[in-house]
């Protein structure tokens, strides 16, 4: 293979994976993602929740036995996290092996690990949060967060909201923008090196 058409395939490659990670991003980001994961995923801190909803221990510490099993606050948050990467990266790697391979093109399982791994990865530190807001100030954000934010509007009593709510966080505000950027542009990245690695081992089709 000349490299003219070496470069040309690198592109094409390059320009579907982009396509395919970008357009299944919100599927395993928003639809796919367990509702209770999305609430608890940035959790941080050494107090103690139970691990079988992530409610503090100190609002009702009479629980015993498989109910009374507790974590850190932080660990909980990483278990939600992990979730959530877990079903994100399956939808995104399920999707690529289907388009590409529909399309006649075997992208080696090297490389399509290497490009799941490098937006599991990132996908998982951003949405522990604090990494993101320490990179949103950095950036010289923090104005845009505090100002970008939402009201969530009450619910009845036993639901997430009973009393109106300020969310600094959640959709619709500068933070989750910026969440969706990063993860965006991460997967332009992801994309580059999955089809350099492909293209470095040659022609697969």
């Amino acid at each position: 293979m000349s490299d003219r058409a070496r470069a040309i395939e690198g592109l094409a490659l390059t320009a579907a994976l982009t396509a395919v990670f970008d357009a299944v991003h919100p599927l395993g980001d928003q639809v796919v993602q367990n509702s209770h994961d999305a609430m608890t995923k940035g959790m941080h801190g050494s107090h103690l929740v139970y691990r079988n909803d992530g409610s503090p221990v100190e609002e009702n510490p009479w629980r015993s036995g498989k109910e009374g099993r507790t974590c850190t606050a932080s660990a909980y948050g990483r278990r939600s996290a992990a979730r959530h990467v877990s079903s994100y990266s399956a939808v995104q790697l399920a999707t690529t092996v289907v388009v590409t391979r529909t399309m006649g093109y075997r992208v080696p399982l090297s490389a399509l690990l290497t490009g799941a791994a490098i937006n599991a990865i990132t996908h998982g530190i951003i949405d522990r949060r604090d990494p993101l807001l320490w990179i949103a100030e950095k950036a010289g954000k923090a104005g845009y967060i505090k100002h970008a934010t939402v009201v969530r509007k009450a619910g009845g009593e036993g639901t997430a909201y009973p009393e109106p709510v300020q969310d600094d966080s959640g959709p619709g505000t500068a933070l989750m923008e910026i969440d969706q950027a990063l993860h965006r542009a991460i997967g332009v990245g992801a994309a580059v090196i999955t089809a350099w690695l492909t293209i470095r081992k040659g022609s697969r089709k």
